[in-house]
C-alpha cells in the first residue's frame, strides 16, 4: 500500500527515512540527546528509543536556553473522538519537557478544525468533545500554573485576531500546494492552519517580546508548521522548533492506531473487557502454532503487541529487549505475551480514568477563554 501521510490521513507502511528527505526536517542525533540531557539529567524513554526520531531546530532551542531564554511548549488535540492511546504519546514527552525545563504550555484543543473537516461532525459536538478530552490531558499531570488549555472556538477573540496576520500572508497556491486542497475545499480548511499557526507566537505577543517555542507533535502534521515557519518570521516572530514523534502502530496490520477503526486502537475509556477483546485480536509477529513459534521464533520487530511495549507500556529498556529477545527465540508465546500486555494496559486505564474523573473538579484551573 502507498505510503499516505497528511495532517488527516496515515495509511500504508511508514518510511520514516523517507518523511526526514521529503518534510525536509533533521534527525535527532545521540549528540542532540546529549545536549538534553545535560539539562535534565536523564533521558525519557520516549527518546532513548527512537519514538521522537525527528525535529526542526531542536539544537537553536538549547542554544536559546544555554542563553537564559527559556522556551514554552504547545501541542493539541483535534477533538472528534474520544482520545486513545497513540494521541498520549507525544502529550506523556511535552508533561517531561514541562517537568525538566519549568516551561509554560499552550494546548489548542482545535474544535473549529474538526468541524470543518469532518462532514458529519455538528459545531456543538466538536466544542464539547474539547473539553471532554482536555480531561485526558490533566490526568497526565501537567502543572495547572503552567498549562493552558483553550478550545479555539471559545478563545477566537484572542486568536482570531493574531490569525489574520497570518492568514494575510498566506497565499491561495500556497494552501494548495501544501496541504493538496482543491477547488471543492470549503474556505475554512484553506483559513484554519492560520489558527493553528497561533500559539507558536502566543507568548511572544503575550509578554511582547520573543520567546521561543517547541511544539512536539506527530510527524502527520507537520505540513501546518512549515507554513508557520515561514510566515513567522516576516511578522517578527522566531520560527517555531519541532520534535516529532513516530505513529503508534495500530492492533491491526498495518497503518497506525486510528479513532476511525475502533478495533485498531485502545481509547483511554475502555473498559477492561474491551481491552482484552481488542489485545487478544490483535496482529502478532507468530507463528501458526507454538510449536512453529517454539522452533522457528516469533517477529516482534512486525508485532503490534510488542510494539505497544515499545511506544508506551514498558519504560525498562532492559526488560524490552527480554521481551524482543525471548520472542526472537520462541521462548515467548504471543497468548501469554498478550496477557501481560492487557494486565499493564487495564492497570494503566484504571488510574488514569480515577485521574479523568478528578479531572472534572480542576479543569476550569486549566481552561482559557475571552
Amino acid at each position: 500500500m502507498t505510503m499516505v501521510v497528511t495532517p488527516w490521513e496515515v495509511r500504508g507502511e511508514i518510511d520514516y527515512d523517507r518523511l526526514i528527505r521529503e518534510f525536509g526536517t533533521k534527525r535527532i542525533t545521540p549528540e542532540l540527546l546529549e545536549r538534553i540531557k545535560k539539562h535534565t539529567g536523564d533521558l525519557h524513554f520516549l527518546l532513548r528509543r527512537g519514538i521522537f526520531f525527528s525535529h526542526r531546530d531542536l539544537d537553536w532551542i538549547l542554544d536559546e536556553y544555554e542563553k537564559g531564554n527559556k522556551f514554552y511548549l504547545y501541542t493539541g488535540r483535534g477533538p472528534s473522538e474520544n482520545v486513545h492511546i497513540g494521541h498520549l504519546v507525544p502529550w506523556v514527552l511535552t508533561k517531561w519537557l514541562q517537568d525538566r525545563f519549568g516551561a509554560k504550555l499552550y494546548f489548542q484543543m482545535t474544535d473549529d478544525e474538526k468541524y470543518l473537516f469532518k462532514r458529519n461532525l455538528e459545531l456543538e459536538e466538536a466544542n464539547r468533545l474539547a473539553y471532554e478530552n482536555a480531561l485526558d490531558v490533566i490526568a497526565l499531570g501537567f502543572d495547572p500554573d503552567k498549562t493552558f488549555i483553550f478550545s479555539d472556538i471559545d478563545y477566537a477573540k484572542t486568536l482570531y485576531r493574531e490569525a489574520i496576520k497570518v492568514a494575510k500572508r498566506l497565499t491561495l497556491s500556497t494552501a494548495k500546494a501544501v496541504f493538496g486542497f482543491k477547488n471543492s475545499n470549503n474556505v475554512g480548511e484553506i483559513f484554519f492552519t492560520s489558527m493553528q499557526a497561533v500559539p507558536a507566537f502566543l507568548e511572544s505577543v503575550k509578554t511582547g517580546r520573543n520567546v521561543p517555542c517547541l511544539i512536539p507533535y506527530a510527524i502527520d502534521q507537520d505540513a501546518h508548521f512549515r507554513v508557520a515557519r515561514d510566515i513567522l518570521p516576516k511578522l517578527g516572530f522566531y520560527k517555531p522548533a519541532a520534535i516529532h514523534s513516530k505513529f503508534v502502530p495500530g492492533l491491526l496490520r498495518g497503518g497506525k492506531m486510528s479513532a476511525s477503526d475502533p478495533r485498531s486502537a485502545i481509547f483511554t475509556v475502555d473498559d477492561p473487557e474491551t481491552v482484552r477483546k481488542k489485545i487478544s485480536a490483535a496482529f502478532t509477529g507468530g507463528r501458526d502454532t507454538a510449536e512453529e513459534q517454539k522452533k522457528l521464533g516469533g517477529r516482534p520487530e512486525i508485532c503490534s503487541v510488542f510494539r505497544y511495549f515499545e511506544f508506551f507500556f514498558e519504560e525498562d529498556d532492559r526488560k524490552l529487549e527480554e521481551i524482543f529477545s525471548e520472542c526472537r527465540s520462541g521462548s515467548r508465546i504471543c497468548g501469554d505475551c498478550k496477557e501481560e500486555l492487557a494486565k499493564k494496559v487495564i492497570g494503566f486505564l484504571e488510574d488514569h480514568q480515577k485521574k479523568r474523573e478528578r479531572a472534572r473538579d480542576v479543569l476550569e484551573k486549566f481552561i482559557v477563554r475571552d
